[in-house]
């Protein structure tokens, strides 16, 4: 089976690292990049299965990355990560094509359950 490509975009080295290691460790080959740009030159070299994709990014938000990454490709699946409960925002998310959201501080496992279920064809 091919392997799956995760595309993790946040402005904060812990939690990409974080997310790296769980999702390596899983079998996945995980991406990374800590803005808009280089999450999208990504997106266009490597075509990610999954984009884990923070709200608030210095310089393009969340809900521009994620409008482009839909441009580019909308067989691409994205969660959104926000530390914030913006329920617009968030709504705005899902209307543009995220799959759902986790709050910061996320619990681990139920993004790992998450990922796993979009990638494998699981519930959605």
């Amino acid at each position: 089976m091919e392997e799956k490509k995760i595309l993790i975009v946040d402005d904060q080295n812990g939690i990409r690292i974080l997310l790296m290691e769980v999702f390596s460790s899983e079998g996945y080959k995980t991406l990374q990049a800590p803005n808009g740009k280089i999450a999208l030159e990504i997106v266009h070299s490597e075509a990610p299965d999954l984009v884990l994709l923070d709200m608030k990014i210095p310089g393009m938000d969340g809900l521009e990355i994620l409008k482009h990454i839909k441009e580019a490709n909308p067989e691409i699946k994205v969660i959104m990560m926000t530390a914030y409960g913006e329920l617009n925002i968030i709504k705005q998310a899902t209307d543009l094509g995220a799959l759902m959201h986790f709050t910061k501080p996320f619990d681990i496992d139920e993004m790992r359950v998450a990922v796993h279920e979009q990638l494998r064809g699981g519930a959605l």
